[in-house]
């Protein structure tokens, strides 16, 4: 090995022996730091020890799962983003607009199953109004009010915004008057305008998607933030993403959970990029549980990893596998091969082969104490909150 190698060796060395020692202070990491983590030479290895080591400390050998449903009223939508293979423009023969009794069907099972909560995501198409979102809230929530409605990610709501006319307060105290419990991560995707603009032109930009997850946050609502990586990004854009979210977190406390979502090329206009590998979405994984330090939970969303990463990614940093996913289709329409759903003895298992305890949660990240399959109680505990 020449004597420049053995330098850079040596000099790479020492930087995660740095990094190290500042995560056992308890010192947060710099924009540096974290995109030297992102870099090919450093060890996935020791960066997934080191998250793995911080998770441990936070959460035990705990891993929170729950029982839910994914519910996509349409697939129709007035933006055209590049990353997307969910959207139709109207005409397709597989366009389509779910009825009011399709959508309390949909909620009536989730109910009978035991779930504790609904995930309602979709297109936005130019005709519809405000009220017809609203509505799709307060009907579930008027037949089904234990369901949890997690709906609208900050994209949506920032639509709302533009067709009624009201602020973003406004609109959020009108969904939550419907039945809104919370608010997911979606529609984050990459920050940086430089990238954003290339990928997903026209619709809300990052900076849009932060006010409405702050407003949301003083408003006392929980929520979720994503970034969808592995497209045209760089390591310093991904940094800068979760620079962001660190940062607004600071300010407001009210994210829940980080959620990594590596790209699905298929059936988009970026259909020619390959996938990232399953080093570069562990290492994601790890990095963001090392930089991402007030955030709680790190969650390895298994129906865009695939069962098995996600299942090795709870030894680099991850305490969260997300749920049953019932009728998950937009990752799936981007030509996932991960199941449609897993049942809930599926996922303990895997839980338990990582040599980790599986934890049933609610959406707020309270432990579900399960009197019966389709019965069951919160139980408040502060292991239930990461703290």
């Amino acid at each position: 090995m020449s004597v420049a190698a053995l330098t850079t060796r040596f000099s790479i060395r020492k930087r995660l022996e740095d990094i190290q020692n500042k995560i056992s202070a308890g010192e947060r990491l710099s924009f540096e730091d974290g995109v030297f983590l992102f870099q090919p030479e450093v060890s996935l290895h020791e960066v997934g020890r080191l998250a793995e080591e911080v998770c441990l400390r936070r959460h035990g050998r705990n891993v929170f799962y729950n029982l839910n449903m994914h519910l996509n009223p349409t697939n129709v939508c007035v933006y055209r983003c590049k990353l997307c293979a969910f959207y139709r423009t109207g005409k397709e023969s597989d366009a389509y607009y779910m009825t009011p009794d399709q959508i309390l069907k949909r909620a009536e099972e989730a109910d009978r199953s035991g779930c504790t909560e609904i995930h309602i995501v979709g297109g936005l198409p130019g005709g519809k109004p405000f009220e017809w979102y609203v509505e799709i809230l307060r009907l579930i929530h008027s037949h089904f009010p234990r369901l949890h409605l997690k709906a609208w990610t900050a994209v949506e709501i920032a639509w709302f915004c533009r067709i009624s006319g009201l602020s973003v307060e406004k609109v959020l105290e009108r969904l939550l008057e419907a039945g809104l419990g919370s608010l997911p991560g979606g529609g984050a995707e990459i920050f940086h305008p430089e990238v954003r603009q290339k990928i997903s032109a026209g619709k809300a930009d990052g900076e849009t998607w932060l006010n409405v997850h702050r407003v949301a946050h003083r408003m006392g609502l929980k929520t979720n933030a994503t970034m969808l990586f592995g497209h045209i990004e760089s390591p310093e854009h991904r940094v800068d993403h979760m620079l962001r979210l660190r940062e607004l977190q600071d300010e407001t406390g009210g994210f829940q959970v980080f959620i990594p979502l590596p790209f699905h090329p298929q059936g988009t206009a970026l259909h020619h990029l390959p996938k990232p590998s399953a080093f570069d979405c562990l290492r994601t994984l790890a990095v963001a549980r090392l930089f991402l330090d007030n955030f709680p939970h790190i969650k390895a969303y298994w129906i865009a990893l695939g069962v098995g990463l996600a299942q090795t990614a709870l030894a680099y940093g991850a305490n969260d596998l997300d749920g049953t996913v019932r009728y998950e289709t937009i990752y799936h329409d981007a030509g996932a091969e991960s199941p449609e759903a897993l049942s809930v003895e599926e996922l303990c298992g895997l839980i338990r082969e990582a040599g980790r305890e599986p934890v049933e949660r609610d959406s707020l990240y309270r432990r579900v104490r399960r009197v019966s399959p389709t019965e069951w109680e919160i139980v408040e505990d502060s292991q239930s909150h990461g703290k």
